[in-house]
């Protein structure tokens, strides 16, 4: 079968592997007809998330079909159509029985200090092989799949597999009540979902902080206040459209891979200090998370889904300390989270695909990485189809499956992953 395997820090390819078999009675063997790349993806690629270990299969998002079940999968059916929470759990242990799905004291074969065990991750996760590929084992299946209604389509049940529940998890850390103002940190694929999420739970007004046009656009579509970040100073901005309270609450959805604009904050070594300059893990607080603390209003709430390393260590607590401010954050449990999102989907409270905005054949997924990694316009969040179809983004308002980028970008030349920024 073909998968997109991590072989180094700027090296993935797209090549044939064996295919997945059943390994223990809980497993599963699931087809795949949708999987998608993520942001985390890329700290992977880029090396800015460390331990990756050669030979594995990139991507933790996924949409497929049952064909081979454990014997002890007694929920399920060969043939059921399901989506593949991205985070892997056991279902049993005391964390599970919780909600905590994230930190399973089962899944992770490192042991229970070990941390989230999930999909296409580093060797300190498992490591699973990931789901951008034909094919997938699925490991307690009977809590790892999530029966599909027929309703729900592909496009919808992709993003169940990982953003849309992060995003919600990021807003109900978030203690989002009724009226609230909420700033959100980073207007990405998670970063969207956090916005639209936020409005589900009620928020009065919500501030969305980038620095990329289309990104921007999407946000205030959705209701937001937008502020790019590259031609204003966003905490001023902020205090000075709440009356110089700031905001109830505030979530980073950006994590270690945050950048900076004309606004100060340490660049790496030889970064452009004016634009799009990265900051170096471990050794200054990522700037979504300095901003965050600055312009929350005293006794507000952080939330924290944005990744970072194990060994980032700084962060303004004394700032945080000194004005009351509650921190949430972590790793989502996706399994706690996608049923309920389904019934929102079919309750039409919501359209996950406007938030999509390219479906690619498996066949282009290298020339999708490079224009993601770039943040060309338009590339927001990105599904890749094992099979090339003709069906276009249901209800997506920037329908980009863009022959021409994948021309730009051909899957035999990928330059930018060989340095990444």
């Amino acid at each position: 079968m073909k998968a997109v395997v991590y072989h180094g820090v700027g090296d993935i390819r797209l090549e044939d592997v064996p295919d997945p078999k059943i390994e223990a009675p809980t497993d599963a063997i699931v087809r795949i007809t949708a999987s998608a790349i993520c942001g985390t993806d890329l700290h992977f690629v880029r090396g800015t998330f460390s331990g990756m270990k050669p030979g594995t299969i990139l991507g933790h998002e996924a949409v497929g079909i049952v064909e081979e079940l454990g014997e002890d999968v007694r929920n399920l059916q060969i043939g059921d159509r399901v989506v593949i929470p991205s985070t892997i759990a056991c279902g049993n242990c005391s964390y599970c029985r919780s909600g905590y799905f994230a930190q399973c004291d089962v899944a992770n074969p490192n042991g229970k200090e070990a941390g989230t065990a999930f999909y296409g991750g580093p060797a300190a996760t498992g490591p699973f092989n990931g789901l951008q590929a034909e094919k997938a084992r699925i490991p307690f299946a009977n809590i790892g799949l999530v029966k599909l209604p027929p309703e729900i389509s592909d496009d919808q049940a992709i993003l169940l597999s990982d953003i849309f529940p992060t995003g919600y998890f990021g807003a109900e850390m978030a203690e989002i009540e009724a009226g609230d103002t909420v700033a959100v940190f980073g207007c990405g694929p998670v970063g969207q979902f956090a916005i639209a999420s936020a409005k589900l739970l009620g928020a009065g007004r919500i501030f969305a902080i980038d620095q990329y046009d289309d990104r921007l656009r999407m946000a205030q579509r959705q209701g937001a206040e937008i502020i790019d970040f590259n031609r204003e100073d966003p905490i001023e901005t902020l205090k000075r459209l709440t009356g110089g309270i700031g905001v109830d609450r505030v979530i980073d959805a950006v994590g270690v891979d945050a950048e900076h604009g004309c606004c100060g904050g340490k660049p790496a070594d030889g970064a452009n200090a004016d634009q799009n300059a990265k900051w170096q893990p471990g050794d200054a607080p990522s700037q979504a998370l300095e901003w965050g603390v600055q312009c929350l209003a005293k006794a507000g709430t952080l939330s924290i889904i944005g990744v970072y390393p194990p060994d980032a260590t700084t962060f303004p607590i004394g700032m945080a300390m000194n004005k009351n401010i509650t921190m949430n954050m972590g790793n989502c449990h996706h399994r706690k989270y996608i049923p309920r999102l389904i019934e929102m989907i079919q309750a039409r409270r919501i359209d996950p695909t406007k938030i999509l905005t390219q479906v690619k054949p498996m066949s282009d997924v290298i020339a999708a990485f490079e224009a993601f990694d770039r943040r060309e316009g338009g590339w927001i969040k990105v599904e890749l189809k094992p099979q090339r179809e003709g069906s276009n983004v249901h209800g997506s308002e920037e329908t980009l499956v863009d022959e021409a980028v994948a021309d730009t970008f051909p899957a035999s030349d990928p330059t930018s992953m060989q340095n990444p920024r």
